[in-house]
């Protein structure tokens, strides 16, 4: 048997070599690679970015007037936008701020005035004007944030919302 020599015939040393082809497609892949790994960092810097943001928000105080202790009637719940909770004046005159967020899988809740009653549409929980569990899945009370009256007006502070196993008389705020 006869062997094939790996040396260069004088046909293949006149050939033309392509190294530019192999040269650039290598520079090519090196490109995409780095832009992947740029694009990786931003993404992971500004998820990050974003998060430091957020905990820094809610880190500090933030405090929404809702009104005039005259404008809200016992008995009755008004929807504060800004705040992003539910006002509930009790029937003995106390104010309670309550989260719009089932306390179930965080669905947000309504009020259904008629039935007197907090709604979630989700899984049909329903809770009561002072946020107690009427019919479940809910597992505990809506959350509630601190409230306060300052000359006249009713304040609450919407940083951190109060997880509640119970609804207790001395969270609403009175005058």
């Amino acid at each position: 048997m006869k062997r094939k020599s790996k040396e260069a015939t004088p046909a293949m040393e006149n050939a033309p070599v392509e190294p530019g082809r192999r040269r650039f497609f290598g520079w090519l892949w090196a490109m995409i690679g780095l832009a992947a790994v740029a694009e990786f960092c931003w993404v992971g810097v500004s998820f990050l970015l974003a998060r430091k943001e957020r905990s820094a928000k809610a880190a500090g105080a933030r405090i929404v007037t809702a009104g005039s202790v005259d404008t809200f009637s016992p008995d009755t719940v008004t929807a504060i936008p800004s705040g992003q909770f539910f006002l509930a004046r009790l029937p003995d005159g106390g104010f309670l701020a309550l989260s719009r967020t089932c306390t179930h899988l965080g669905c947000s809740i309504h009020w259904d005035a008629e039935k007197s009653r907090f709604q979630c549409p989700c899984h049909g929980s329903s809770f009561n004007l002072a946020g107690e569990v009427l019919s479940a899945p809910a597992p505990r009370p809506l959350d509630c944030y601190p409230v306060r009256i300052e000359n006249g007006l009713v304040k609450v502070d919407v940083a951190a919302p109060r997880r509640r196993d119970r609804f207790e008389p001395d969270q609403a705020a009175r005058i």
